[in-house]
């Protein structure tokens, strides 16, 4: 079966794929920061408390940004509101690299609250474009999320090398100008209002005050949390069990590559429109055995890396999906998406900083890995509970 656009007679269906194009924005200005982090570092003299921070500023931005984006989107429309965020990234991108400490620091945070936009609508628009395929079109689009992400890790060094740590990062707004461009149809088109719906006779209560809601949000967030703990550690727990740091560059490197392939496999496990229990489950065991493998026999290192990805790139999918279904109209689709990004990339943001927390007291890595085994756990039980058949509970509703 193809993926064919909802909206196909209006703006064809390679108007409609441009959603999946911005995907590939909204990754690559963070993912190249890690591997410069010593170059960074070295050059505007800042510890490792400073790079660390300069790490979670861009998730701290996404939980800021995330729960006001709806109001742009009512004001401009989804599709004007993403563009202009696309230039504000560029900016943003130029901006860290080339205008001294205060503009990396001021060009971080511009960052993240420019892909916050994209985190929040894109799937937003996806489900509107593709509503008989939204699993298969959040995979498609979490694909191009990871892809980006594991070229913009991939190549940052080399285009260091070449250049400097400065190019490295800001070459990623010339993308984003590309993609602007790209997506520049979409934003000239007159701003639709969606059509009320006509499922509910009764308003809706905001999302912050349904129990499916914060649910959803708890999966986000436990899921991101492992993600971030991951890509911002797991090269240095390997490397405390003797693993060399080119492997642990080409390891990170295979965990974002299985990321999209578990990312493109789930959808078939969250077909079902009632029940998207076995999708949320199959992403989260994964992802607990991983954490686990780490702490038991962390010389399988690389298994339990590509396990991780596998499970990371479904769970991703799994949770950006949830949020599409249980959205019952494109307004509280759009709250919603904002309420589970912003809580979500608050505890991503918590977690990297908790774990070397926990490392740096206790003095290695085994307490670190318990806890976030069990945060493992809490999500797969919280994926039980958000994915479960809501067929009966809207029946019931008057």
């Amino acid at each position: 079966m193809s993926l064919s656009a909802e909206p196909i007679r209006l703006r064809g269906p390679l108007i409609a794929a441009t959603a999946f194009v911005v995907a590939l924005t909204l990754r690559p200005a963070l993912t190249a920061v890690g591997p410069v982090l010593p170059r960074i570092g070295a050059d505007q003299h800042l510890g490792e408390a400073a790079l660390g921070l300069l790490g979670t500023l861009p998730l701290l931005a996404f939980a800021a940004a995330s729960p006001l984006i709806h109001f742009a989107s009512r004001r401009f429309g989804m599709e004007r509101t993403v563009f202009w965020s696309l230039l504000v990234l560029a900016a943003g991108s130029v901006l860290r690299s080339y205008t001294g400490t205060a503009g990396l620091w001021i060009g971080t945070v511009v960052i993240g609250a420019a892909i916050a936009v994209g985190n929040v609508l894109v799937p937003v628009i996806i489900k509107r474009d593709y509503a008989n395929h939204v699993s298969r079109a959040t995979g498609v689009y979490t694909a191009f999320i990871t892809g980006g992400a594991a070229i913009a890790s991939l190549v940052a060094v080399p285009i260091a090398d070449a250049a400097d740590w400065r190019l490295s990062l800001a070459i990623w707004g010339g993308l984003t100008l590309v993609v602007a461009v790209v997506w520049l149809p979409r934003a000239m088109q007159p701003v639709s209002v969606p059509p009320p719906s006509t499922a509910y006779d009764t308003p809706l209560a905001s999302v912050w005050r349904q129990p499916m809601a914060w649910l959803v949000t708890g999966f986000m967030g436990l899921q991101s949390t492992s993600f971030y703990l991951l890509v911002t550690w797991l090269p240095t727990i390997e490397m405390s069990h003797g693993v060399s740091e080119h492997a642990t560059g080409v390891h990170l490197f295979l965990f974002q590559v299985c990321g999209l392939i578990g990312g493109l496999s789930i959808p078939r496990l969250l077909r079902d429109p009632a029940s998207q229990r076995a999708g949320t489950v199959t992403a989260s065991v994964p992802i607990l055995v991983a954490l686990l493998g780490l702490l038991l026999v962390p010389d399988l290192a690389l298994g339990w890396a590509m396990i991780a990805g596998l499970g990371q790139g479904a769970a991703l999918v799994a949770a950006l999906s949830l949020i599409s279904i249980r959205g019952r109209t494109h307004h509280e689709t759009t709250q919603l998406s904002g309420m589970a990004q912003s809580v979500g990339y608050l505890l991503a943001a918590a977690g990297p900083v908790v774990a070397g927390f926990l490392t740096e007291r206790t003095g290695g890595w085994d307490v670190t890995l318990i806890v976030f085994s069990a945060l493992a756990a809490v999500q797969l039980a919280i994926g039980v509970a958000a994915g479960r058949d809501t067929r009966v509970e809207r029946a019931s509703r008057p």
